[in-house]
């Protein structure tokens, strides 16, 4: 007699969760539903995309939810009664009544070498702390936050041109690298398990649009971190000029000698304006004014001898 294969519900809301139940659907996995975001939350969620077409296809239950723990979520999660929970670009906990009901248990993805950067934003935590790599990995989920027992984990280089995009993409290489391998094993419940090191965690706080203000105090280096960290798809880094936002989308390291204050927009250098740091020039190639367009910021030559500031100052 055949075994029926496990009922899989998969919990994601942005890209890499996505490009995962991708995969998964393509390799004939069973699911008995999936979880993400109503469509107000998604709206407001940096990177969300939709389900609704592959839940649509394939045939799949789709829960779309605010809080996954209320009462009346669990109770129709338990209704679909999962072998397993494959939780993938999801930044809320699973309570505990839902952590204990697949018999073979609920996995996550988490950005980062676990256990460090756990918490909020690791992707975007790694750019901004100027590291040279990164990691992802797979593990058991608990209570705790990124506390669960590690099943597998992939190192991710970071290269002086990634971006939280390109980053991410990796990110989700690695995932689907990583669901290919181990799945087989988490289906038979034969998955390798170890504890993490908690003594070694480092947990980063979650990041709000307010936080991406530019300060210009920082050198030329630390600078183009900011700005690669919180482009697109997120929010963006911002400073201010003449009581109106300015946001840098695209910037470079330019080094040499900032000759003028921290934030003096020196000069135009091909397709870019060279801005004074504190340390070096950031180049930055483009821009956008609040309420408008992108575009590149050679063309706002109008900023040439002026100051860009880190407040809502008036340049």
């Amino acid at each position: 007699m055949t075994t029926a294969a496990p009922r899989i519900l998969f919990v994601g809301a942005v890209e890499e969760g996505r490009r995962c139940l991708d995969a998964l659907v393509a390799s004939g996995e069973r699911f008995c539903g999936i979880v993400t975001l109503k469509e107000s939350l998604a709206a407001a969620t940096s990177g969300a995309v939709p389900f609704d077409d592959v839940a649509a296809a394939q045939r799949i239950p789709i829960l779309k939810v605010g809080d996954l723990n209320a009462q009346a979520n669990v109770a129709r999660v338990e209704a679909l009664a999962p072998d397993l929970i494959l939780v993938i670009g999801w930044t809320r906990l699973l309570g505990p009544r839902i952590l204990r009901l697949p018999p073979l248990g609920c996995v996550g993805f988490h950005a980062s070498l676990l256990p460090r950067y756990r918490g909020r934003a690791p992707v975007n935590w790694a750019l901004i702390n100027g590291e040279a790599a990164t990691g992802n990995t797979m593990f058991f989920l608990d209570e705790g936050v990124d506390t669960g027992d590690i099943i597998a984990q992939r190192r991710i280089a970071i290269a002086l041109e990634d971006t939280c995009a390109t980053l991410y993409r990796k990110v989700s290489d690695a995932a689907t690298g990583m669901l290919a391998e181990y799945l087989p094993l988490l289906k038979t419940g034969r998955a390798r398990r170890w504890p993490q090191d908690h003594s070694m965690a480092t947990v980063m706080p979650r990041r709000r649009p307010e936080d991406g203000v530019i300060d210009w105090g920082r050198s030329s280096g630390e600078l183009h971190n900011w700005v690669r960290a919180l482009t697109h798809p997120y929010p963006g880094a911002f400073t201010w000029f003449g009581g109106t936002r300015l946001f840098v989308w695209e910037a470079r390291d330019a080094g040499g000698e900032a000759m003028g204050p921290p934030g003096l927009v020196m000069t135009r250098e091909g397709s870019d304006l060279l801005v004074a740091a504190a340390a070096g020039r950031l180049a930055i190639r483009s821009a956008q004014w609040e309420g408008r367009t992108e575009g590149p910021a050679a063309a706002m030559t109008e900023l040439i001898g002026r100051r860009l500031d880190g407040a809502r100052g008036e340049g």
